[in-house]
This record gives structure tokens, sequence and C-alpha cells, in this order.
């Protein structure tokens, strides 16, 4: 009997210390929603007012990008690349934190919202696009695809990271990449074949079907001086649609 009070009380005590954390959370939402109103109207700049008011914000309570967000994303949504870029210049280290909610609130395509967050931070160009992935995988090939079309330096990066993150998505993080990039199709290959060499023939095929036929030889040399022999990249090459003079050597 003794044991069951006990229980019960500290289960009142639980509920009570529950209630009192809401109430306390909800006040404190209030307060940043009523600075947020406040520092928005009192903008000289008011179209870059959103994006400001969200810094502000952000360097006074990073701790709270959630609320931020969510308040700015609520009052605002069609200035989600405001609010995206205020975020950012506040707490770049945050960048997967604010992919992870703007792209939760389905304010935009997360091909959108990579862009501008690599625009602006393209030192976390992998981290974005793997955070991205993880929440629209069916539109990773664009997603790689707008990553490196913004920021074409980080190509590699991206490229790799996103692989070995997604060893099952290789094929369409490949296929992306060469939509943006499809001048580097044998530098893809090699790199591709590098971290996958088990996957060569559907690598080489997968290249071939998404490159210009005039692209065909160079990605079998590329395949070949990955250590696939020359008939297995043949063989994948006219898988991928290649004809007989597009695997002639020259």
């Amino acid at each position: 009997m003794k044991s069951l009070f006990i229980f019960v009380f500290i289960s009142i005590m639980s509920f009570h210390l529950l209630a009192q954390q809401h109430q306390i959370s909800a006040k404190q939402e209030q307060l940043i929603s009523s600075f947020f109103d406040q520092l928005v109207n009192q903008q000289a700049n008011k179209q870059n007012a959103i994006q400001l008011s969200v810094s502000v914000l952000l360097e006074n309570y990073p701790e709270k990008i959630d609320t931020v967000l969510n308040i700015a994303i609520n009052k605002y949504p069609n200035e989600y690349k405001q609010i995206i870029l205020g975020a950012l210049k506040a707490e770049p280290a945050l960048s997967c934190d604010v992919i992870d909610i703007m792209i939760k609130a389905n304010v935009a395509k997360s091909s959108d919202i990579v862009s501008i967050a690599i625009s602006e931070e393209p030192a976390y160009a992998s981290e974005i696009v793997t955070t991205a992935i993880s929440h629209s995988p069916n539109e990773i090939e664009n997603i790689i695809r707008v990553a490196i079309i913004t920021e074409p330096i980080v190509a590699q990066s991206v490229v790799d990271n996103s692989m070995l993150s997604y060893p099952e998505k290789i094929l369409d993080i490949l296929t992306g990449a060469i939509k943006a990039i499809p001048d580097q199709v044998a530098n893809l290959v090699k790199d591709t074949l590098h971290l996958f060499p088990n996957d060569a023939e559907e690598v080489v095929q997968v290249a071939v079907s998404s490159s210009n036929s005039k692209n065909t030889r160079d990605i079998i040399e590329a395949a070949i001086k990955s250590g696939v022999t020359e008939e297995t990249a043949i063989t994948a090459a006219l898988a991928g649609g290649a004809s007989q003079s597009d695997i002639a050597k020259n």
C-alpha cells in the first residue's frame, strides 16, 4: 500500500512539473513571437526585415531555433528564402537544423530549399544535401542536380558524401550529377567506381544512358582505368543504349 501511495505521489508531481514546463514553454513562445513582430516592424529596410529579424533572434536564442523558425514560417510562409538566409547568417553551423525544419514545414520543394542554403553556406553543402535526401528520398536526383548547379565546386564532396550515406541510391545520385555537369561524366564514373567497384556494370550503363553519345567512349575508358574489363564495360554500355559506332575507338 505504501509503495502504491509513493507511486501515485510521484505521478502527480511529475504531471504538475510537466504542466508547469508546458506553461513556461508557451510563455517563451509568446515572448519570442512578440519580439519577432517588434523587430520586423522596426526595420527600415522592409525588404529584408524578416531575414534580419530571424538573424537577431537566433543570435540571442540559438537553442530556440525550432521556435523561432516555426514562428517566422507561420507568419510569413511565402518569405521562406528570407527566413532561411536569416537563420544561416546567424548560425551557419545549424544548417542541417534549418533544412530539417524548413522541409518539414513544406513551404517549398526540397531542391529549392537546398539551392538557397548552399548559395548562402557552400561549406555545409554535403550536410545540407544529405539532410534534404533523408526527408525527400524520391527527389534525390533533382536535389543532387540542383546542389551541383548551385555550387559546382562542391560537386565531388556532395556526390561522394551522398553515395556513402545512401549507397542504395548511388545510381540516382550519379544520374543527378551527370545532368548537372555532363562534361564531367568520365570523372564522375571514376569517382563512383572508386567507391563502389562491385557496381561497375550498373554504373557504366546508367552513365551511358544519362549522357550524350559522344561521351560513351570516355565512359568506357574511365571504367577500364578503374579496373573494369573492356568486355564488361562495352557490354554495359550497349545495355545503356550505346551503338557500335559510339563504342568504337577513334
